[in-house]
């Protein structure tokens, strides 16, 4: 296994990696909307929420050296479904036209107060 750190992680005492190559396979665990330079929640709504969660995501996928095409499947974790349409527009914004498989969670109560978290699998290129 290869483990991936980002810089706020190592910061952190938690007790997960935001990333682990195995197999073949990316699998980042579940990004919240905290800005990396602060370390507190987004500003703003759920939009924002969902942007900073991808790009937190997004972060991860570069440090692995995965472009985010590889993206197999996300889950998005948000406390309400009443969400859902504006946390598609930033999904859009960010994938383009690359569609992974994908599961919408409605939970309680996210971490920090995020609106928004999300985890996915990735396909990691083969080395040449």
């Amino acid at each position: 296994m290869k483990f991936i750190t980002t810089e706020s992680s190592k910061k952190r005492n938690a007790p997960y990696t935001p990333g682990v190559i195995h197999n073949g396979i990316l699998y980042i665990s579940g990004q919240l909307a905290l800005d990396p330079a602060t370390g507190k929640v987004a500003e703003g709504g759920v939009r924002e929420h969902a942007r900073q969660a991808l790009a937190n995501m997004n972060e991860v996928l570069e440090l692995a050296g995965v472009p985010k095409e590889n993206v197999i499947q996300c889950r998005v974790y948000t406390p309400d479904v009443a969400y859902w349409d504006d946390i598609n527009v930033e999904y859009v914004n960010y994938f383009g036209d690359h569609r992974p498989a994908r599961v919408v969670v409605p939970t309680g109560p996210l971490h920090f107060g995020s609106l928004v978290e999300i985890e996915a699998l990735a396909a990691v290129p083969e080395e040449k």
